[in-house]
This record gives structure tokens, sequence and C-alpha cells, in this order.
């Protein structure tokens, strides 16, 4: 079993940045593919990011050019920077972690981003 843990989230003001970090357990986390989802109130969970094990990177189209993803194999950790926040992005942001190769896909609990002034 993998544990996956979210953490960061919280109140920042428009056009402000956080930085999302997501901790998944297992000697294999190199071998993981990694997500980033939101859900805002009242709404279905959307893709933000996801980062391959081999280090590709995806973004939705609303986040592109303000929230980059990225992973440190050696702390079992990705990031999520996220800049120029914009009361749009508000939701809660669960990391995933996925595998179809080691039979694996876990989501954490998630971390509420608020973006308000």
């Amino acid at each position: 079993q993998v544990q996956v843990v979210e953490s960061g989230g919280g109140l920042v003001q428009p056009g402000g940045s956080l930085r999302l970090s997501c901790s998944a357990s297992g000697r294999l986390f190199s071998m993981y593919n990694m997500g980033w989802y939101r859900q805002a109130p009242g709404k279905e969970r959307e893709l933000v990011a996801t980062i391959a094990s081999g280090g590709g990177t995806n973004y939705a189209d609303s986040v592109k050019g303000r929230f980059t993803i990225s992973r440190d194999n050696a702390e079992n950790t990705v990031y999520l920077q996220m800049n120029s926040l914009t009361p749009e992005d508000t939701a809660v942001y669960y990391c995933n972690a996925i595998s179809r190769l080691l039979g694996i896909n876990y989501w954490g609990k998630g971390t509420l981003v608020t973006v308000s002034s």
C-alpha cells in the first residue's frame, strides 16, 4: 500500500503564490507517475498537472504558464508551484500516485487552497 499525503494548502491573496507538496511512500517512488488534481465546490475533480516517472509533464490549459509540477525522487516528493493565483483556483487539491506496471493507483486526502482577498 502506498501512502499519499499532501501539504502546503492555505489562504492566499489573488496574484499570490503557493507551493504544494505531496509525499508518497514506497521504495519504487521513481517509477510512480504522479499527478495533481483539484475539485472546486460544486464541480467535478479535474486534472491540474501530471509528471511521469521519466519526468515528462502535462498541464491543464487553465494553469499553463502559471503552475509548475516537479518531483524529487530522493525525497519521494512531488511539488506543485502555483503562481498568479486567481479565485478560480480555489479548490481542494489532490495528489495521485499511479503505475500500471506496479498495479497501483492511490490518492491523498487533499489540501485546501483558497484564493481570496
